[in-house]
């Protein structure tokens, strides 16, 4: 994994920090050049795993969200939400669409698939009572060439 750049962004776990992350993402990817379809579903499948690391992983504390962006050769992007939150004790139910932990909050249960469908690769690991990590990677086009 050659990175050829990389920026590290660690905020609160508060949900207004959700579009924080959004816009770190997009004004550290324009040095890639990528579409506006492939912006668009970055920002959101990162809006996705900050706002589960909010309202899941620290469903009733505060703690930090540290938000990891690597630019690769070959025009490979990497992102790393990690929190020390509760931890997510059945990873492969949590990944099942329309589930949820929080129907009290009307939430859809659509965030790992919606990461899933905006990158070519969605890695999630989970200790309960350490924390979760979700790594996604997504090659961009070469719609200049």
């Amino acid at each position: 994994m050659e990175v050829i750049n990389e920026i590290k962004f660690v905020m609160p776990s508060l949900s207004v920090n959700e579009s924080a992350a959004r816009a770190v993402v997009s004004s550290f990817l324009v040095q890639a050049d990528p579409t506006v379809e492939e912006l668009s579903d970055l920002r959101t499948a990162v809006s996705e795993a900050v706002t589960n690391s909010v309202v899941h992983g620290y469903r009733h504390s505060k703690g930090k969200i540290e938000l990891t962006v690597k630019l690769l050769a070959g025009r490979e992007i990497y992102i790393k939400i990690k929190d020390k939150g509760c931890g997510i004790p059945d990873i492969k139910q949590a990944m099942e669409p329309l589930f949820t932990t929080a129907p009290e909050e009307e939430r859809s249960g659509l965030g790992f698939s919606v990461m899933e469908s905006f990158t070519d690769k969605l890695t999630v690991r989970s200790a309960v009572g350490k924390g979760t990590t979700v790594i996604m990677r997504k090659r961009l086009s070469n719609h200049g060439d």
